[in-house]
């Protein structure tokens, strides 16, 4: 029996795998739209450091979930799924196949998988675990974390603040583990048929090169300008943690704004981001590995397997088929 579902492709990956270029060529090729699964470009203002689609990009294909909110307002796993949702039925009801693309995959899983209900963000609670991790550093906090809720300290990094924060703040609020919690999550099921690739480089090395060219790049776009602007900002001049908020805990806008700071120059600065994002696309490889229905393909060796699996899933839709 054929099945009747509209066609979506979720393209993920870590950051500089070549994610977005693939999708906008994809995009154009289907006369498809691109949803942005990208927990930084969701804030307005945060273009060159998020490496946001340019406008000439945007004018080629449609992107949708991008500048949707303020970098001072909050915007949760929970919205972005029921946003994603309505935009992926908004565009195959006009008849266009959307492109799921990018690297946040909590973002991922609240759409594909479901969240569970867990307690909300408590402020107090939060600024209390900070204030703790400036004193202890954050390692003790993860000990912390691996004596209440093993399960997620196993998943979590040391060097990843925001997660041990939220995994200690859930166990504060309700005596109960982040790990239970998750286990009951809802089962999510997108009346789409999904094309899952994700774009993983085996050789680490040459990842990390097109890291390192990319922050270059933009800091010769103008990054750091940028970052004065949204300093300049009274919101967030007013606000008593501005490095507390989510959109400037993205990959080197802290960094950035503790350099315009003057706490380290710029030498220090650029191997800070660079650390940081080496450390952000192994977090988002080891979270690949461990989703069992997604085929992850290397960019740069197995390109062929790449477009034959994009062929073979979209068929007559694809320009390049239907002349070929």
């Amino acid at each position: 029996m054929n099945d009747a579902r509209p066609l979506a492709i979720a393209l993920m990956g870590p950051t500089a795998s070549g994610k977005s270029a693939l999708a906008l060529e994809w995009a154009e090729r289907l006369g498809g739209e691109i949803v942005s699964v990208d927990s930084a470009l969701v804030y307005r203002g945060l273009d060159v450091g998020a490496a946001k689609p340019s406008a000439a990009e945007r004018a080629r294909v449609p992107h949708h979930l991008i500048d949707v909110r303020e970098p001072w307002q909050p915007y949760s796993a929970a919205e972005f799924a029921e946003d994603a949702r309505r935009a992926l039925e908004a565009i195959a009801a006009r008849g266009r196949v959307p492109i799921l693309a990018g690297g946040t995959g909590l973002y991922f899983q609240a759409l594909l998988r479901g969240l569970a209900p867990m307690p909300e963000a408590d402020p107090s609670v939060r600024a209390a675990i900070a204030r703790e991790a400036d004193e202890r550093g954050w390692p003790a906090l993860h000990a912390e974390l691996a004596a209440v809720d093993p399960d997620a300290a196993a998943r979590i990094q040391p060097t990843d603040p925001q997660r041990i924060q939220r995994a200690l703040e859930v166990w504060r609020l309700s005596g109960r583990p982040i790990s239970a919690w998750r286990r009951e999550a809802p089962r999510a099921r997108l009346p789409f048929r999904l094309l899952r690739l994700a774009l993983v480089p085996q050789d680490r090395a040459w990842l990390h090169e097109r890291i390192a060219a990319r922050l270059d790049a933009m800091l010769a776009d103008g990054f750091l300008d940028e970052v004065r602007v949204l300093r300049a900002l009274p919101a967030l001049r007013a606000h008593p943690d501005p490095l507390s908020l989510p959109a400037l805990r993205a990959v080197g806008y802290r960094q950035a704004w503790e350099h315009l700071e003057g706490r380290y120059g710029a030498d220090e600065f650029r191997a800070r981001v660079l650390h940081a994002t080496r450390q952000l696309a192994k977090r988002q490889i080891t979270w690949l590995r461990g989703e069992l229905d997604v085929r992850m393909l290397d960019p740069r060796r197995q390109a062929g397997e790449i477009e034959t699996a994009f062929r073979l899933f979209v068929g007559g839709r694809d320009a390049h088929v239907a002349t070929a």
